[in-house]
């Protein structure tokens, strides 16, 4: 059964940086793992997702540039560094995960929120202007 467990919320004015970490139990290479956030009133929707057997990466155009989304294999863990947050990014981060198969390092994942079934509780990111 995988488990997913957030860290690393928090405040920070804009133009600053966090770093969050998803541990993840029961993640092999066959997953595909993503960010993504709700803000009050507004849908779920992808931030950066990743397959952990190619490692292709995949990010939503709001945050292109500012983002990187990454795993450590050690740790078992997915991060999400960001950098030059702005206002517009305060939102519960979640992180998920749906099987995929690991079909050569080119394999890409789906956006969609409707595709994770594993999901983590969530953290608060806030950031003030």
């Amino acid at each position: 059964q995988v488990q997913l467990v957030e860290s690393g919320g928090g405040s920070v004015q804009a133009g600053g940086s966090l770093r969050l970490s998803c541990a993840a139990s029961e993640v092999s290479r066959g997953y595909c793992m993503g960010w993504f956030r709700q803000a009050p009133g507004k849908e779920r929707e992808e931030v950066a997702i990743i397959h952990t057997g190619g490692g292709v990466t995949q990010y939503a155009d709001a945050v292109k540039g500012r983002f990187t989304i990454s795993q450590d294999n050690a740790k078992k863990t997915l991060e999400l560094q960001m950098d030059t947050l702005k206002p517009e990014d305060t939102a519960m981060y979640y992180c998920a995960a749906y099987e995929r198969p690991f079909g050569g390092l080119a394999t890409m994942c789906l956006p969609d929120p409707a595709r994770y079934n594993y999901w983590g509780q969530g953290t608060q990111v806030t950031v003030s202007s």
